[in-house]
């Protein structure tokens, strides 16, 4: 949805990226202030209710027709089974242990200023 140089750096980095930030690139479909979600969601839910029941089932045959057609859809199940290949590496255990030890904002922190080695599970020595 972004492509692939703003993929590669999101992936690359894990940089954050704000709501706001996120509807601009498509990410996600709109960004709404917390206080302001549960009523969001209720007006859209109500708005895609009231279509009938057999156009929403053609419509979304059809997008999902146009996707297998590009073959984003293997490109998702693709990055389903890679999910679950790092998050069972030892990097991956690791990390889920260490957010355990110390907090998700810590592992993050060291994860993106490269702290720590996560594959020997151990902090990295500072170099003189």
């Amino acid at each position: 949805r972004v492509g692939a140089e703003k993929a590669k750096r999101m992936l690359f980095t894990g940089d954050k990226v704000t709501g706001k930030e996120a509807e601009k690139l498509g990410l996600i479909l709109k960004a709404v202030p917390d206080h302001q979600l549960d009523a969001e969601v209720e007006t859209l839910a109500n708005r895609i209710a009231r279509v009938p029941i057999n156009q929403l089932a053609m419509q979304k045959i059809m997008i999902n027709q146009a996707i297998e057609a590009t073959g984003m859809a293997n490109t998702q199940r693709l990055a389903t089974i890679f999910d679950g290949m790092a998050r069972h590496s030892p990097e991956g255990v690791n990390f889920k242990k260490r957010v355990e030890e110390v907090g998700w904002k810590q592992a993050v922190k060291e994860r993106d200023e490269g702290t720590y080695d996560w594959t020997l599970d151990a902090p990295i020595d500072e170099l003189d």
